[in-house]
Parts: C-alpha cells; sequence; structure tokens
C-alpha cells in the first residue's frame, strides 16, 4: 500500500506493533509527525561518540568499539553477568547485561565489533575523582546488521529517542514508510524549479537516509523553506481573509475629544508617536479592519500613541476596549487614562463613567454598573482583564480593542473580543514593551501590520544596571540595602522584586530560566519583606504586592505607593509592565537569574521615568562563567531592548518563542532557526504573498491548500482541547 498522506495513521504503514511504541513514547501517530521526526545528528561510519561527553542520567544512543568482553560472577547471588568495555580510542564505557540478554550479546558484540548503543547512563564517580560511565542491559545493533551494501559509507542517523525506543528503531519505521511513500508536492512546481529546491518526497529520503551529507545538505534546505512558507501562507491567507471584512470608518474628527487632548498634553509626541500615530489614524479611517502590531521600548510612550487612536474612534461615535493581561495593569492603565484626559474623562464627554473599569474580581455593584455602561455606550473607554472576553460582556459599538503585552494573549482571545462589535470587525492594535527581532515578527505576527517606537520620550533618565554577586561578595548585598536608604533620603522611591509569593502555590516569575532544579527554593515577597523591615530598611515604610490579594487592597497598595506614602514596594512581577510612578529611581531584583532576559529589561523599565536616574540591581547567586550569569552580564550591559530579544531568543527553544505567541500552538517549527534562517523567512514571505495576491483561494493550488487547512485545522483542535 503506497502512502500518500502525511495525516495517514502511522499503524496503517507499519503495522500496529511498530507504531504503539512509537506514539506511546514520542506522540507520533500519523505518517507525517513520523517523517517530520528528523534525526538530530548524523554519525560517519568508523566515528565513534565521544564517551567523556555522556551525561548522567541521559537517554542517549553512543557509537562505539567493543574493546574486552568478560563474564563476572554476581556480588550478592549465583550466576554471571556479561561485563562489555567499548570505547572511544581515549574513554571507557561499561556495559552490563544479565541473563539470555547476556548469553547473546557474548555471541554478537565480539572484541573489535562496531555497534550503536543505546541507554540510560550511569556515572559513578571514584574516590580519586575519575569518572566511570555505564548503561545497564543497552538496546543495541552492530554495525554488519544495520549496514547495506549500498549504504555502506552512508552517515548514519542518530533520532531524538526515548526509553525503550532506540535510534536505530525510529529509523526502520522511517525506512518502511519511504520505501512506499508517493507523496503529491504542495509547493508549485515553477517555485521549486526557480529556487532549485529537491521534491518533497526526495527530500524526506535524503534527510533520513543521505548517501552523503550533500543529501542532507539539499534536503534542510527544502525542509526549512516548507516550514517558513507554510507558515509564511498561513499567515498572509488570515491577513487577506482580515482585510476582506467589512469594518466601520472611524476617520475622527478635527474638532473633537482627540484636538482637545493634543492640545492640554504637558509634553511634546516625539516623531517617532507622530508618525505612528498617523499610521494607525489612517488605518482606522478606512472601511476594513485595522491589525496593527505597536511594538516599542520601555517607556517609549506607547499608552500615549493607544489613547490618542482610541479617542479617535470615540470621536466617531464608536468604543474603544483595552485588554491587559493583569488586574494591577489594567487598574493602572485606568488610572493613566483617567489622569490623562482629566475633565475630558467626566459625564461631559460620554456621560456616565466615561472610562470604565471590568476586572473579574472587583465588587458586584460596581461590575453591574461598568457593564450597563459599556453596554449602553456610556463608557466610551472600557478597560479590564480577561473578564471583557466573557459572553456577559457586551458593547453598544465597539470600534477599536487594543491589547496590552500582546505575548501573554493568543489569537483566539483577540477574536474573541472582536466578536462583541456589532457593526463589522473592530479596529485592533496589539502593543508590547517586549522587542520582537524582525524574523520573530514575520514568522509570530505575519498577518499584523508592525509599527515600531524606538525614540524615548524627553525626560526618560538613562538607567544604570550592575550585577549584585551575593554568594562571591556578600558585602554588595549589604551596599545594596544602603544604596536603597539613600535614594529614599532624598525622597525618592525603591522596588525590590522577587520570584515568588511565600507560598507553594505563590510563584510569578519566569522560573524556566533557573539553571538548576537542585537549587534553594527562590526568595519570596513576603519573607523579604520581613526581613528588611526589621533589618537594613528597618524605619522606611515597606509595602507588600503580589497577584493574590484582594483587588481593593492592590489598589490600595498601589496608590499610596503612587502618591509617595511608600518608600519601598517588595512585589512580585505584577509590576512588570505599565506601572507608572515618576519618583521611583531604585529597583533591585532579587534571584535575577531566574528571571528571563525580556522580563528582566521589562521589570527595569519601571524606574528612571520621571528625570531621576535609574539604577537597577540584578542579585543573584550564579557563578561566573555560568548561562545564568551571563544572561544578567547581558542586561547589565545594554539597554537596548532588541539586542537583548535576540539574547532572550538565542536561549530559547524555537517552540517556546512561537507557542507563547501562537496560541499554545504545537510549533511546526523542527528545522528553521529564526536568528539563523533570517534569509529563509524573508524568501518564503515575499513568494506566500506573490503566490497568495495571484491566487487568493489556491484554486489553482489544491495540494497546498489542502496543507495549509491541515495546519489551521490542528491549531483550532489543539485551542479548543486545551480550553
Amino acid at each position: 500500500m503506497d502512502v500518500t498522506r502525511f495525516d495517514e495513521p502511522l499503524k496503517l504503514a507499519v503495522g500496529a506493533k511498530t507504531a504503539a511504541p512509537l506514539e506511546s513514547a514520542l506522540g507520533i501517530a500519523t505518517v507525517g509527525e513520523l517523517l517530520r521526526h528528523y534525526p538530530r545528528r548524523y554519525a560517519e561510519r568508523g566515528e565513534l561518540t565521544p564517551i567523556a561527553s555522556l551525561e548522567h542520567d541521559d537517554h542517549v544512543t553512543v557509537v562505539g568499539r567493543v574493546s574486552a568482553v568478560q563474564r563476572r560472577p554476581m556480588k550478592n547471588r549465583q550466576g554471571t553477568w556479561l561485563d562489555v568495555e567499548v570505547t572511544d580510542g581515549k574513554d571507557r564505557l561499561r556495559l552490563a547485561f544479565f541473563g539470555k540478554g547476556a548469553f547473546v550479546a557474548e555471541q554478537r558484540l565480539q572484541p573489535g565489533t562496531e555497534a550503536t548503543f543505546s541507554g540510560k547512563v550511569n556515572v559513578f564517580v571514584a574516590s580519586n575523582g575519575t569518572k566511570r560511565r555505564s548503561l545497564a542491559h543497552p538496546d543495541y545493533v552492530t554495525e554488519d546488521e544495520e549496514t547495506s551494501e549500498e549504504f555502506a559509507t552512508a552517515p548514519v542517523p542518530i533520532y531524538p529517542s526515548a526509553q525503550n525506543l532506540a535510534s536505530w528503531k525510529i529509523q526502520r519505521a522511517v525506512r518502511t514508510v519511504l520505501d512506499v511513500l508517493d507523496l503529491d508536492d504542495p509547493l508549485p512546481a515553477e517555485l521549486r524549479r526557480r529556487l532549485r529546491l529537491p521534491g518533497l518526497a526526495d527530500a524526506l529520503r535524503d534527510i533520513h537516509r543521505p548517501r552523503d551529507f550533500g543529501d542532507v545538505a539539499r534536503a534542510t534546505k527544502r525542509l526549512k523553506f516548507d516550514e517558513a512558507f507554510l507558515l509564511q501562507a498561513v499567515l498572509v491567507r488570515r491577513r487577506i481573509a482580515a482585510a476582506a471584512l467589512p469594518a466601520r470608518a472611524r476617520p475622527g474628527k478635527p474638532d473633537g475629544l482627540l484636538a482637545d487632548f493634543d492640545a492640554r498634553l504637558p509634553f511634546k509626541l516625539t516623531e517617532g508617536q507622530r508618525a505612528v500615530g498617523e499610521e494607525i489614524a489612517a488605518d482606522l479611517a478606512v472601511e476594513h479592519p485595522m491589525h496593527r502590531l505597536l511594538q516599542g521600548e520601555v517607556g517609549a510612550g506607547k499608552t500615549v500613541v493607544a489613547l490618542r487612536a482610541m479617542l479617535q474612534v470615540v470621536d466617531s461615535g464608536g468604543q474603544a476596549a483595552l485588554l491587559a493581561p493583569t488586574e494591577v495593569l489594567a487598574q493602572q492603565h485606568h488610572r493613566s487614562i483617567v489622569t490623562m484626559l482629566g475633565d475630558l474623562a467626566g459625564g461631559g464627554m460620554f456621560g456616565g463613567t466615561g472610562v470604565a473599569l471590568l476586572t473579574g474580581s472587583m465588587g458586584a455593584a460596581a461590575r453591574r454598573a461598568n457593564l450597563l455602561d459599556a453596554a449602553s455606550g456610556a463608557a466610551g473607554i472600557v478597560v479590564g482583564t480577561h473578564a471583557l472576553l466573557q459572553d456577559k460582556v457586551q458593547f453598544a459599538d465597539l470600534g477599536l480593542i487594543v491589547v496590552d503585552e500582546q505575548h501573554r494573549f493568543g489569537v483566539e482571545q483577540r477574536d474573541a473580543l472582536r466578536e462583541k462589535s456589532q457593526g463589522g470587525r473592530p479596529h485592533v492594535l496589539v502593543m508590547t514593551a517586549t522587542p520582537i527581532p524582525r524574523t520573530v515578527a514575520m514568522t509570530v505576527f505575519g498577518d499584523l501590520e508592525v509599527s515600531t517606537l524606538s525614540q524615548l520620550p524627553s525626560g526618560r533618565a538613562p538607567i544604570t544596571s550592575h550585577v549584585v554577586p551575593a554568594a562571591e561578595k556578600p558585602h554588595y548585598l549589604e551596599r545594596t540595602w544602603e544604596r536603597i536608604r539613600e535614594e529614599v533620603g532624598l525622597g525618592r522611591q525603591a522596588y525590590i522584586v522577587c520570584p515568588r509569593i511565600g507560598d507553594q502555590e505563590g510563584d510569578e516569575g519566569d522560573l524556566s530560566a533557573a539553571d538548576d532544579s537542585e537549587r534553594r527554593p527562590p526568595l519570596a515577597v513576603i519573607e523579604v519583606a520581613e526581613m528588611l523591615a526589621t533589618g537594613p530598611l528597618n524605619g522606611l515604610n515597606v509595602a507588600v504586592l503580589h497577584g493574590k490579594l484582594p483587588p481593593e487592597e492592590k489598589d490600595a497598595i498601589m496608590r499610596s505607593f503612587t502618591r509617595g506614602e511608600t518608600d519601598v514596594l517588595v512585589a512580585t512581577t505584577v509590576i512588570e509592565v505599565g506601572v507608572d510612578v515618576r519618583n521611583a529611581s531604585v529597583m533591585v531584583i532579587m534571584d535575577a537569574d531566574r528571571f528571563g532576559v525580556s522580563q528582566l529589561h521589562q521589570l527595569r523599565g519601571r524606574v528612571g521615568r520621571g528625570g531621576l536616574p535609574g539604577l537597577c540591581l540584578l542579585v543573584t547567586d550564579a557563578l561566573p562563567e555560568t548561562p545564568a550569569r551571563a544572561r544578567l552580564d547581558a542586561v547589565a550591559a545594554t539597554l537596548d531592548g532588541f539586542e537583548l530579544s535576540r539574547v532572550d531568543l538565542e536561549q530559547r527553544r524555537e517552540g517556546d518563542v512561537l507557542g507563547a505567541a501562537q496560541s499554545g500552538r504545537k510549533s511546526s517549527l523542527r528545522m528553521l532557526q529564526l536568528l539563523r534562517d533570517e534569509d529563509v523567512i524573508e524568501t518564503a514571505r515575499q513568494e506566500a504573498l506573490a503566490l497568495m495576491a495571484e491566487d487568493p483561494l489556491l484554486e489553482s493550488h489544491p495540494q497546498l491548500k489542502a496543507e495549509l487547512d491541515a495546519m489551521v485545522a490542528d491549531e483550532r483542535a489543539e485551542f479548543l482541547e486545551k480550553t
């Protein structure tokens, strides 16, 4: 039976007995999933795996040569076991076989035999410090058993494997499928010819069973392009479909609220703010929905740009909704908007509350009143959290959705809010203060137009950052607390950020950045605040803020800090974005190595906002020359968020980046590397744009349409499953 479809159940192609361990160990259930489980590396015939590189508890595939075989007596019971010594020419690996397996191994693994072994590494450190590595009863295959004459000199594919599923077992399953593979190629023949790409079936054969490394290179080129092109085509198709939808034009008016607001601004807009504002204004004035991403450095003034867009919509008779990821940020946005508008936010502007706030845990009476104002149109601007997505939230005429910190939300959440518009699709502006490398913007946000604010407003003071190596130099930590007292003595305020609240369920930081799960627990807000208030910061007004406090208490704490009544705010990452206290000049981040690079950059953006020089101190126990310390040194060395975003991406898997922004989608990227393959992504994007412009419904390319439909279906199915 020929295999003609990627979605063919694997058991039909290789048999249930072979398919079962692939699905249970690796989640591979279809032909496509198997063929896209690419080798992680290739070994050359005669090349031996460096034994010294093997780590304890790793499940490994090792190519080695048998150097000695010996029967040894059991220590605690009768009988013998087989001790096989394998070498790479420098170090030794011991293999232990028992029972019938020992008898078979003794026949097959003679000295001089080269074989591939698969198992879990055990590392024993002797009293003299030397390391002895061993595998207990590993699975194995000899070179003679696995090599045909045709492939005697070919590279050996080594697959990502799992316990009880050796690399060569995956290889055999792949070979079975390749022997009956008969796929239609989704890429148009003219495109393949122009870019000199091999056919899909040929590329799959060459990546899994190459005759030489030239085959691997040609196959990799095609498969990388496939990943980039299919993803770009999905995004371009989504973009075309969205642009074709009707939307109510919101051109504003020359003598409206926006004009009054601009006239009252106490500062001058930057050139970047004006230019981006004009792009957005033009988008809002047409009868198709805007889909724009606004990215900018921390403190670049995105909120003012977004508010001006909201006022243009209100001037046009519509409403605007601002979606924030946390209650603290939603409350901060609400306060900031009301403050910036001044008396323009009163009943004379919209009637009723003017600017409404909706969060999940606000009081019932206030919630009912604000729901009514949103539904009646009395509130022209509605600020809220995920609570805005609930069915009971209705709008009179929703014209614009502003999504703050886009990476916290997925495509489906944007869509859920879009459905609340009564007069066609609303315009959408998504914002992020996490600068995005160009390739990520093209890949993750390819369905959006992108605007960038890189110029900081006047009055923003520079921020100086330093790493505080607490373990190596405890007196540096003592000096940290002295610096806070000095700043408070000058009438300023400070933040201290910790990864944890104080109980096991309270983590709010990005603990995935930690290098060692065996370390002590991360520092907690409650304990640190108590230690400081009774110790180094005794006599200062120290307050605690974290996500588990009741909303009214969180709001009261932030208001007190904003008014200058609190000297030091000890908090979790709830203050990461949007919090704007102009008198705050110092931020101390405890266990800084437990946070991601972009998150650290976001956090330090909370200081230096009012003309006062900012100071950020990154406290860590991480030792020099470790990856954790390298991250912190990178943050301390630059204020360039785009440079740091590349550092961040280099230390994270591609799927992590794509998954967070693509609705939790299981990443389709296996070959493509976002930072290294910019030319591939750019070419794929241009080809997708050209093809879709010529044939937007893909009527002339049914195989490609089927492939894209399958990708979108998988994405939606996974989203529905998660919800």
